[in-house]
């Protein structure tokens, strides 16, 4: 059984025993819905990820290899498409889950992160730029230092994915962490 298939089912297993439904319908499903319209700016990372990551090191200035990590993202809202979830499990075993939501009057995505190692809720803003990166903003909490994330476009099998961090108020930006994803 996939992790995705996991969820599902401790899903449904949820909500059955609460006896909020006989038999649940859950929202996930029909990935093609997510692949449309400004949803496929996040659509085209749906799937299941093997994640290869390094840091920056402050000591030496070097870059450094992580432990690596699974990230998969999964379409909410069956047949009509209504935001795009990922699931993060890294290999220290804790998780991470966002919620991207698409807001059509603003043309910008509004993201809810939590994670186990990091209790709370973050706030983050995204936009997709004219060469077809997503630049993620942090709005709330706003980090010290100032940190964005930046998606790059996915071929069919892998994509990369940059943190920067910026010590003059947005003016500079340097790369501290990268991902590199390849389809499971």
């Amino acid at each position: 059984m996939t992790i995705k298939q996991l969820i599902i089912t401790a899903t449904g297993l949820l909500i059955a025993s609460s006896g909020l439904a006989a038999e649940p319908t859950l929202p996930f499903g029909n990935d093609d819905a997510c692949k449309q319209g400004p949803l496929a700016q996040f659509g085209r990372y749906i799937g299941d990820w093997d994640i290869e990551d390094s840091q920056l090191s402050r000591d030496t200035g070097q870059w450094e290899p992580g432990q690596g990590a699974r990230w998969i993202f999964s379409c909410l809202g069956n047949d009509k498409g209504l935001a795009i979830q990922d699931f993060w499990f890294p290999a220290n075993g804790n998780v991470g889950t966002n919620l991207r939501i698409y807001n059509a009057e603003t043309g910008k995505w509004e993201i809810v992160w939590t994670a186990t190692a990091a209790p709370g809720t973050t706030r983050i803003e995204a936009e997709q730029d004219a060469d077809g990166n997503i630049v993620m903003s942090y709005v709330s909490p706003i980090p010290t230092p100032l940190r964005r994330i930046t998606f790059f476009p996915p071929d069919a099998d892998s994509w990369d994915w940059h943190l920067e961090f910026s010590n003059d108020d947005g003016v500079t930006w340097f790369p501290v962490y990268k991902i590199h994803a390849t389809r499971r």
